[in-house]
């Protein structure tokens, strides 16, 4: 496969991981049992931590982007939806 046809079908990939849309909603998953997932300012490490989510939490998936290789989707938490921030795409299910 050539490197433009790579290239499209993983841009593709990191899309499709919030093919869920706007509005879905999923659950936090993976952070481990004794350990949160970092609701940030921006999408990033470098941004602040708002607060830390346990797995199971319910949030509300909004869009997506992608910083240094990473796919962060901007969430508000299903509770609480003025609660909003950033996390890793990693830890929400595919709900």
């Amino acid at each position: 496969m050539n490197r433009t046809k790579f290239i499209v079908l993983f841009a593709f990939a990191l899309v499709a991981g919030c093919s869920n849309g706007a509005g879905g909603r999923t659950l936090v998953e993976g952070a481990g049992q004794d350990e949160l997932l970092k609701l940030r300012g921006g999408p990033g490490l470098g941004f602040r931590v708002i607060l830390g989510l346990p797995d199971g939490t319910e949030v509300i998936r909004r869009d997506c982007v992608t910083e240094l290789g990473q796919l962060w989707c901007r969430v508000s938490l299903a509770q609480a939806p003025s609660v909003t921030g950033y996390v890793s795409a990693d830890y929400l299910s595919p709900r």
